[in-house]
C-alpha cells in the first residue's frame, strides 16, 4: 500500500485515475475512495468493506460544480438547501440524473452527495477533477477507521494506498438530509 502525504495528493489522484482504492481522511473518519465510473474498483472497496452492494455509496466533490451533472431534476429549494450548506460536513440525497452509474446508487433511487470544506478532502477531489466515491473505512458493521495507522489494521494492504492527513474535527460520519423533503436520514 502506497502512503501519500499532502504532498502527494496529484500523485493519490493519479492513483484514483489508474484504477485503485484510496483510503483518504473525511470531516470525521477516514473513507474508502475510487473514480465512481470505475465498475471494478468499486466493487473491490465493496469486497473490502463486506458490505452488500445494493447499499450505494456517497460521492465527494470540492465545489458545486463537481456533483451538478449527478443530480437530476429537482426543484430550486432543493438545490438552495444543498448550496446553503455547502461546502460543509452535510451530505444531500438527491434524484439521481441519468449520469450515475446504477453501482453508486445501490438500490436507491436518488444519489449522495457532499461538497466538503475539509481542505485534504477537497484537494483531492480538485486533483482528481471531479467527485470520487466516499464510504467510510470499515468492516461492514465495524467503527470506521479514525487515522492511516487503523486503516492498515483493519484493512492490510487491500487499499491501494491512503492519504495519510489530518481529520476534519467531526466526530462521526455527516449528517444526511434529503434534499428535496428537508427529512433528516442520519443525525
Amino acid at each position: 500500500m502506497r502512503v501519500f502525504g499532502i504532498e502527494g495528493i496529484e500523485a493519490a489522484a493519479a492513483l484514483l485515475h489508474e484504477g485503485g482504492v484510496l483510503a483518504y481522511p473525511t470531516e470525521g473518519v477516514y473513507g474508502l475512495g475510487c473514480d465512481p465510473d470505475d465498475h471494478a474498483a468499486f466493487d473491490r472497496i465493496f469486497a473490502m468493506k463486506r458490505r452488500p452492494p445494493e447499499q450505494g455509496v456517497l460521492l465527494i466533490a470540492a465545489d458545486f460544480e463537481q456533483v451538478e451533472p449527478w443530480i437530476g431534476n429537482v426543484p430550486e429549494p432543493a438545490l438552495e438547501r444543498a448550496r446553503t450548506a455547502w461546502p460543509g460536513a452535510h451530505t444531500f440525497i438527491f434524484p439521481r440524473s441519468t449520469r450515475v452509474p446504477a453501482w453508486v446508487a445501490g438500490g436507491h433511487a436518488g444519489i449522495a452527495l457532499r461538497v466538503t470544506a475539509h481542505e485534504p478532502s477537497a484537494a483531492l477531489c480538485r486533483a482528481f477533477g471531479g467527485p470520487i466515491v466516499s464510504t467510510s473505512a470499515n468492516r461492514h458493521g465495524a467503527a470506521p477507521a479514525r487515522s492511516a495507522a487503523e486503516i492498515r489494521a483493519i484493512f492490510g494492504d487491500e487499499p491501494d494506498g491512503v492519504l495519510d492527513a489530518p481529520l476534519g474535527g467531526l466526530d462521526r460520519p455527516t449528517p444526511i438530509t434529503d434534499a428535496v423533503s428537508g427529512a433528516i436520514i442520519r443525525v
